[in-house]
């Protein structure tokens, strides 16, 4: 079978259904890939900061790194800007959907709520909200954005930096996207792991 045999769904029998489900998880098997490629991408986007977005992102991951943070926040803090090529409007929800199947769920409530975090640097300078992130103030993953934002996001547009590259993050992004999606195990809802490590941050610096 080269392609199913209906040209409506629900005329399709187990056989077409089956013959599509190998095809599918063969195509998730290769979502870390296509994500470290739409990272190089990111240097086609939004200009005007003294880094690319690509640098952006490196650099947020370099600055998790050396604080020690686990694989999730690693992954996230790489990834939270993946939107900004298809949905500049609300790329954080966007960043969100992506890494929700595969991030333990305080990692992906941070990502999904930092555009509004970030405000607080810029809104008021554009006519903006910058008490945006107020709206969330029920979440039990407030502190944790707040931190991601001044620590990881806000500060990571510097070109003096001395930044890791993309080499060092890509196997964390393959060992992240080859779990099982939307594993208890790994969601851990309500969970929540501290950003910084001073012991692993230790050792990354020996």
């Amino acid at each position: 079978m080269k392609t199913v045999k209906f040209t409506q769904m629900r005329d399709g029998d187990k056989a077409d259904y089956a013959f599509l489900d190998r095809h599918e998880r063969a195509y998730a098997a290769g979502t870390a890939d296509r994500l470290l490629k739409a990272l190089v991408e990111l240097d086609e986007s939004l200009s005007g900061y003294q880094v690319t977005r690509l640098e952006h992102s490196l650099q947020a991951a370099t600055r998790a790194w050396r604080d020690g943070a686990d694989s999730d926040w690693l992954v996230a803090a790489l990834l939270h800007d993946i939107g900004d090529i298809y949905a500049p409007y609300n790329h954080d929800e966007y960043a969100a959907a992506v890494l929700r199947p595969f991030l333990r769920e305080q990692c992906v409530e941070v990502v999904a709520m930092h555009g509004d975090f970030q405000k607080l640097y810029y809104a008021h300078h554009v006519g903006g909200d910058r008490t945006a992130r107020d709206r969330h103030a029920a979440s039990p993953y407030f502190d944790d954005c707040a931190a991601f934002c001044e620590r990881w996001d806000q500060t990571s547009f510097d070109p003096a930096y001395d930044t890791l590259p993309l080499q060092t993050f890509a196997p964390l992004v393959h060992e992240v996207f080859a779990r099982t999606a939307y594993d208890s195990a790994v969601i851990r809802s309500g969970a929540r792991e501290p950003l910084m490590r001073p012991d692993v941050a230790e050792e990354r610096a020996a």
